[in-house]
Order: structure tokens, then sequence, then C-alpha cells
């Protein structure tokens, strides 16, 4: 009886061990599915997302790097900060040394991160020198959405390239699941990339109109 009850045993934990790593490798499959990365070559903007201030530290790094010619920040008026996105963003470049004519910006209010790429798009038409390629820096999380955004907006004239921020930087993890505000982040971004097909590519007419009014970044 010990015997049956010692192999018993075995088998309940192996099968409670395989269940978990089974269900962790679709838990990482679904948060890896939303992050974009690309091996980054050089290209004439690098566009940082308005966000915390850790994306333009990494468009800083990246600029350093020489993986762009400038950079681009957009965003508008940021409530956390009481000032706005892009001139928080510049003010930080200078100081990191970033020279002044290598920093451009539009602070124009901005709804979503859709229209942050239409102003990408307004201030590539407006350049007196040809930009032909962007690397795109934000959140790990964010890239599928974002990345959809830039091909919807820019169409396949562009060179896009996605630079999410390393989790080591970010209070984001790629275990998703076994953090409060990783799981909202994950969950957020689904809705919201739906939301976008939705908004952007499948709706017209009064029903675009009544998504509009859920825009939000």
């Amino acid at each position: 009886m010990p015997r049956v009850m010692a192999i018993i045993i075995f088998f309940v934990v192996l099968f409670g061990a395989t269940l978990f790593i089974y269900n962790e490798h679709i838990l990482l499959a679904i948060g890896d599915f939303l992050v974009v990365q690309d091996k980054l070559e050089p290209a004439d903007v690098i566009h940082v997302i308005a966000g915390p201030d850790y994306r333009t530290e990494y468009g800083i790094q990246l600029y350093k790097q020489g993986y762009g010619r400038q950079i681009f920040f957009t965003g508008g008026w940021c409530p956390l900060h009481n000032e706005n996105h892009g001139q928080r963003g510049k003010e930080r470049a200078l100081k990191q040394g970033i020279p002044l004519e290598a920093i451009s910006l539009n602070d124009s209010k901005i709804t979503s991160t859709y229209s942050e790429v239409v102003r990408l798009k307004e201030f590539i038409a407006q350049s007196q020198a040809p930009i032909d390629s962007v690397i795109v820096v934000s959140d790990p999380h964010h890239m599928r959405r974002a990345r959809w955004t830039y091909r919807q907006v820019l169409g396949d004239q562009f060179s896009v390239q996605m630079a999410p921020i390393p989790f080591k930087l970010i209070p984001y993890h790629s275990r998703w699941w076994t953090d409060g505000k990783s799981r909202k982040m994950v969950r957020d971004e689904y809705v919201k990339f739906l939301y976008y097909i939705a908004r952007y590519q499948l709706s017209w007419g009064v029903v675009k109109e009544w998504l509009a009014s859920f825009d939000r970044d």
C-alpha cells in the first residue's frame, strides 16, 4: 500500500509540474506576441513615444550609440510632470549632450499612439532633409500595436524599426502574470490592439466616429 501511494504521489507531482511548465510557456507566448524587436541599423530619426522618462533615456542612449541622426519627441501636455512631453524630452537630451540641431519635437495635443505617428508623418513631410527610416522607442508590450500603427500611417515606403526598452530598465516584467502592473499592461494592450484594428481599419461613418470618442493612448 505505501508503494502504491508513493507511485500515485509521484504521478500527481509529475502531472502538476508538467501542467505548470506547460501553462508558463503559454503565458510567456501571450506576452511575447506583443513584443516586437528588430535588429537595429542606423536610421534618420529616433521617435520616442510619449510616456515615462525611461523612454526618453533609452532614445538618448540609442542616439549616443549612433543609431539616429536626430531624436523626435511627441506627446503634448503631461499632467504627471506638469509640462509638455516633448519639451521635457528636449531638456533631458540637451543635459546629456545631444546637440540642439539633433532634437525635434511636436507638442501638439495627442489622444493616442496613432495621433503621435501622425505628428511624425507631418514632421517627415516638412523636413528639409529626406527621411526614409525611423526607429521607434517604447515599452516592450506596446510594440506590436505600435508597429501596426506606423505601417497604417506611414505605409510601406518607410523603414520602421522597433526598439523596445529592455525589461531590466522598466517597471514591467517579461513574466507578466507575476506582477499586477504587468498583467494590466498586457491585458490593456490586447484590448487596445483590437480597438485599433476596429477603429482605424474596419469601421466607417457613424461607427468610426463613435469609436473615436474612446481615444485615449
